[in-house]
């Protein structure tokens, strides 16, 4: 999972979306959102592990696969609502194993992930820029970035459209979008048993591990309310993105989604 904010993350005629299963004021939703990052930014990337048994590391490789990044080429790559930059990490590794050269930039709304990240990108002696910034306003050039990723974030997003808008105007044509989120199974029998972990099992142990059972109730709640992997597709095409496409991970669990600037 990850932290930041095009359809939109399912808003009424009354100025009102959804935060999890609540509704709130449109114009409240990005600070409720932040809250919740706060809270959980120190413990974020332990709780991923507990939370997927692991699984979220197999779904990350295959994302940083399907950036296509070939040996030594030169690529800008930006990665929105990049969190503590797991993602950003994973791209620059794979770019030294190729002799590629990666300028990376992590985007993200929340000042404290960023601080995370920061810290772990000195650790690691990683080459990562880190900027404060919202999906729905990117603080970057037209056609500046040769791929975007965005990985667990887009469902926290308020307005995707326009989230998605930005992303695709920050490209380059040519350029390369790529998203990974957690998706709805295509069974209703096993989506069930996936609803009785997540509710029962999550917020309990964010309780324990991070102290705030609400902030992963919410998590649990955003995933539900985020659209079926080929309605997303569809959001994907009416942002102007082309040859898009979709692949569902651990059977639909998450699902990695692709497109092009023309």
């Amino acid at each position: 999972m990850s932290s930041n904010q095009i359809t939109d993350a399912p808003q009424n005629g009354d100025g009102t979306t959804d935060f999890g299963f609540r509704r709130v004021n449109s114009a409240d939703k990005q600070g409720l959102v932040r809250d919740v990052f706060d809270s959980v930014a120190e413990q974020y990337d332990v709780m991923n592990d507990l939370m997927s048994a692991g699984l979220h590391r197999h779904w990350k490789n295959r994302m940083i696969e399907a950036l296509y990044m070939r040996p030594k080429c030169r690529l800008n790559l930006v990665d929105v609502a990049g969190g503590t930059g797991d993602i950003a990490f994973r791209a620059q590794k794979r770019a030294l194993r190729l002799s590629s050269d990666l300028t990376t930039h992590v985007i993200d709304a929340n000042t404290e992930m960023v601080r995370v990240g920061r810290a772990r990108a000195a650790r690691q002696n990683l080459s990562v820029g880190f900027l404060t910034g919202t999906a729905e306003a990117l603080p970057l050039a037209d056609n500046s970035a040769d791929i975007v990723t965005i990985a667990f974030g887009i469902r926290n997003v308020t307005h995707r459209d326009t989230a998605l808008a930005e992303m695709h105007r920050v490209l380059k044509p040519g350029g390369r979008f790529v998203c990974l989120e957690f998706s709805h199974l295509p069974s209703r029998m096993l989506q069930k048993l996936y609803d009785a972990y997540s509710f029962n099992v999550i917020p309990p142990l964010g309780a324990a591990v991070t102290g705030d059972r609400d902030s992963y109730q919410y998590l649990v709640e955003s995933i539900r309310q985020f659209p079926a992997a080929a309605a997303f597709a569809d959001e994907l095409k009416k942002a102007g993105f082309h040859r898009v496409a979709h692949e569902g991970l651990s059977g639909g669990v998450a699902a990695l989604h692709m497109g092009w600037k023309r």
